[in-house]
């Protein structure tokens, strides 16, 4: 009998310790996944910076969007994914020069062409495989592409243009 409980205490004891284990592992995805999200909202913050109307803009928009969401009935993930990554979608406007970027009254033809880089600018910044990180990447290089096929900056049509940037081009 006091072998069977030397090896009942044992076998307990790797199943806590195990259980304690996933759950770390489990408290640290949740924290990483955090802090993501908190470095793409930092670097719409830094977007917002720039330009004060911008900022408002971004927080209208992404409450449109989230709207827009809701009323299509997206799942609560996809949704989630928006709601941080929908702020992005002008982030490349940071290499954008505050003559063309604040410029009162319209643009010319050729500012316009370089306020229209703010997509592959923000393509650029938004690098890697992380799927938040492709989220904001997707909406910050399609936002501006119509369904006719006649927005930019790889005049995309359709369903070739990702969902979540659809959503963020009529949002805009």
């Amino acid at each position: 009998i006091i072998q069977y409980l030397a090896n009942l205490a044992h076998v307990l004891s790797n199943f806590v310790s195990r259980t304690v284990t996933v759950e770390t592992l489990q408290v640290r995805e949740l924290e990483l996944e955090d802090a993501r999200a908190n470095a793409i909202r930092s670097l719409g913050v830094a977007s917002e910076y720039r330009d004060n109307e911008t900022g408002w803009h971004i927080m209208r928009m992404s409450s449109v969007a989230q709207a827009i969401a809701k009323a299509l009935r997206l799942s609560e993930e996809l949704r989630e994914l928006l709601y941080i990554a929908a702020p992005m979608h002008d982030v490349g406007k940071i290499g954008i020069a505050d003559a063309i970027l604040l410029k009162p009254g319209r643009l010319s033809a050729e500012e316009f062409e370089v306020m229209k880089t703010h997509t592959t600018i923000g393509v650029t910044i938004l690098t890697g495989n992380d799927p938040l990180i492709a989220a904001a990447r997707d909406i910050a290089g399609s936002h501006h592409e119509r369904w006719d096929g006649t927005g930019y900056p790889r005049a995309l049509r359709g369903e070739e243009i990702p969902l979540l940037a659809r959503i963020c081009a009529v949002a805009d």
